[in-house]
């Protein structure tokens, strides 16, 4: 693989950040549903960064996490 993934925790606001670069104005946000944010590059559609709100809150009820990694988010342009 190619890509790196960055993961940052904010323990404040209790986030977890993924990330294979660092965000940018013309990225696009799209909600994934349950509190899943993911934000897209505009014209290929690929995901970059991937935002989990209420992480900790999310592993005290089950301490197994799963994202899907073949999310296709792609606009027709």
């Amino acid at each position: 693989m190619a890509d790196k993934l960055t993961f940052q925790y904010d323990r404040e606001g209790d986030v977890l950040s993924i990330s294979k670069r660092s965000p940018y104005p013309e990225q696009l946000t799209e909600e994934l549903g349950d509190d899943v944010i993911a934000r897209v590059h505009p014209v290929t559609g690929e995901i970059e960064n991937v935002e989990v709100l209420f992480f900790s809150t999310r592993l005290i009820r089950n301490p197994l996490f799963e994202l899907p990694v073949t999310a296709d988010l792609r606009r027709a342009v």
